[in-house]
Order: C-alpha cells, then structure tokens, then sequence
C-alpha cells in the first residue's frame, strides 16, 4: 500500500476535485435556469457538464496524464532515450566490483541486488560467477 501511496492520493484529489466540479457545476446551471424563469433538468446539466468536462480534460488532463504517464512508462520500458546509459553505467560498475573485488565484489553485487529490490533487471551486458543451490558462491 505504501507503494502507491502517490497514486492513492492522486486518485482521492482527481475524485474530489471531480465531485466539486460537478456539484458546483450543478449549482451554477440551477441558479442560470432559475433566472431565465425555468426548472433546473437533469438532462441539459448532463450534457452541459460533460461538454465543460471533456473541454478541460482535452486541454489539460490529457496532456499532462500523456507527459506524466507516458515518459514513465517508457522509461519504465527502458526506451533508448532512458535506459541505455544506466544498464551501461550499472554494467561497467559491476564488473569494476568484480575485477577489484573477484569473489567477493560477485558476492557484493548479489548482496547489493537483494537489497535493493533488484530482481533479474540487469542488462544482458551483466554477468555473474556460477552459484551453488543455496545461492552461495560456488567453486565449479
């Protein structure tokens, strides 16, 4: 949970922020009808609102959901443009550990892997010594 806790309150503010908008946009529609002397209906407000609704969301909401969302996705992906310099730079640094260290700069990178939540994310680049069953580094 505390994961997405970024985007729990990012789904709370749009939900109140879209409740707000639609029931103050109702009040505004009641109070224009109400002084051109007629009943405020359901139907026209509907239409009304989804008309403002899909404006702003044109203008606004796409736009930054595309550069929000769609950057990170990519990046998520690893597109060129974002990925390819830190697999190399991972990648170079991982064997600087195992070219100092040897056995025991391998065993740091495992360590370091597991800690940090890393799980088979390296680059193809990346290579590792040979481990037992118990994940032990092994003599073969």
């Amino acid at each position: 949970m505390k994961k997405y806790a970024y985007a729990w309150l990012t789904l709370g503010f749009f939900a109140v922020s879209f409740g707000m908008h639609w029931l103050f946009g109702w009040f505004a529609y009641a109070d224009e009808v109400a002084s051109e002397g007629q009943a405020a209906a359901v139907t026209p407000w509907l239409v009304e609102m989804s008309r403002d609704t899909f404006e702003n969301w044109q203008s606004e909401f796409l736009q930054l959901l595309w550069q929000v969302v769609g950057l990170a996705y990519f990046l998520y992906v690893g597109s060129p443009a974002s990925k390819e310099n830190d697999d190399r730079l991972e990648a170079k640094v991982d064997a600087l550990l195992e070219l100092v260290g040897q056995q025991r700069g391998a065993a740091l990178i495992e360590e370091i892997d597991r800690t940090h939540l890393r799980r088979d994310g390296h680059a193809p680049i990346h290579r590792h010594p040979p481990y037992d069953q118990a994940g032990d580094l092994g003599a073969s």
